[in-house]
């Protein structure tokens, strides 16, 4: 399975950027995505945007997968105390 994450671009110069998303940058490739822009929020997966996506459905998948993180952290730690 491949897990691609919305992140919005902070700055370009030609096909290479700069995108964020939760507090993390990362520069990325825009080969695939060539008509994206500054603000712009794309599907990210192994360091290419590889689609644009609306900003309500960036922000709701982002809501996602922080809400993933924080259910694996309660079964991680959940775990960790059960092996005390």
């Amino acid at each position: 399975m491949c897990v691609a994450i919305p992140m919005r671009i902070e700055s370009l110069i030609d096909l290479e950027g700069t995108a964020e998303a939760g507090g993390v940058s990362r520069t990325i490739s825009l080969w695939l995505t060539p008509q994206a822009r500054v603000g712009d929020y794309v599907y990210v997966h192994a360091g290419y945007a590889i689609s644009l996506v609306d900003e309500d459905e960036a922000l709701e998948s982002l809501s996602l997968l922080r809400e993933l993180a924080e259910v694996q952290h309660e079964h991680d730690s959940a775990a960790a105390a059960d092996d005390m």
